[in-house]
């Protein structure tokens, strides 16, 4: 229990800007951060629930609270799966050779792609949330990063790494892949159970996050983290569409 207790405070050091009292790092508990990362999403997503159930209570114009919905993920991370989305924007559109595509995603400065899909996602998620009807069913939000960091989680499980990813030398045992679908489908089904129709925000993040994986993974021919914050950014993004359109189904 204590290294499962210390991957979870390193996980969350490490991935999630909310502050973590705990500062610790276990080597031993290293292999561990993977299988706990969607624990964090939970976190996450339980305050982002809460801010949605703010933004209401308080009856924010929707210009307003689409903002602050549409931010908080961001926040809540300190931008870094953000900041894989530029870079991964940057080398998949520069339609480059293979080396070439793997330097922009290292290089550190800012391309135009990077600026202009940012600037593309996040008024896509403000506009989607600004739009999002009054009966819309918050409690999703609380599963939605959860299975976006499943997803990620068994990415990087799975898949060939990059030489230069930090994954590319850390222990996968193949427990962990039985042990994060399972909690994909748990999480998947308790958003169903709990919230309807609105369960399928959470298809709809599974299904943005595999297209996304592919293109990167396929683009840059190995997986690293920035792929999978390029993934999870996009499919979270789908599942806030998804979201914000199920408000018009009756």
């Amino acid at each position: 229990m204590k290294t499962f207790l210390h991957a979870f405070a390193m996980c969350q050091s490490m991935f999630c800007a909310i502050p973590c009292p705990w500062k610790v790092w276990d080597e031993k508990a290293r292999p561990l951060m993977l299988p706990v990362l969607p624990v964090v999403g939970l976190e996450i997503g339980a305050l982002w629930a809460v801010l949605a159930w703010l933004v209401r209570w308080w009856n924010l114009p929707p210009l307003l609270g689409g903002l602050a919905l549409c931010v908080f993920p961001y926040l809540a991370t300190g931008f870094l799966h953000l900041d894989g989305f530029m870079d991964v924007t940057d080398a998949v559109k520069s339609c480059r050779d293979l080396e070439k595509r793997r330097a922009i995603l290292k290089d550190s400065h800012v391309g135009s792609f990077a600026v202009i899909g940012v600037g593309i996602l996040l008024l896509t998620q403000f506009a989607l949330f600004a739009s999002a009807t009054e009966e819309a069913d918050l409690r999703i939000l609380i599963f939605l990063p959860a299975v976006s960091r499943c997803c990620s989680a068994l990415a990087v499980t799975v898949l060939k790494p990059m030489s230069t990813s930090q994954y590319a030398d850390q222990r996968k045992p193949k427990s962990h892949i039985a042990v994060l679908t399972v909690l994909a489908c748990v999480l998947t089904a308790a958003g169903f159970l709990l919230c309807g129709k609105y369960g399928f925000v959470l298809i709809g993040c599974l299904a943005g996050y595999a297209l996304a994986l592919g293109r990167g993974y396929r683009s840059l021919e190995g997986m690293n983290g920035d792929i999978a914050g390029y993934a999870l950014t996009l499919g979270e993004l789908c599942g806030v569409a998804v979201y914000a359109l199920l408000g018009g189904i009756s």
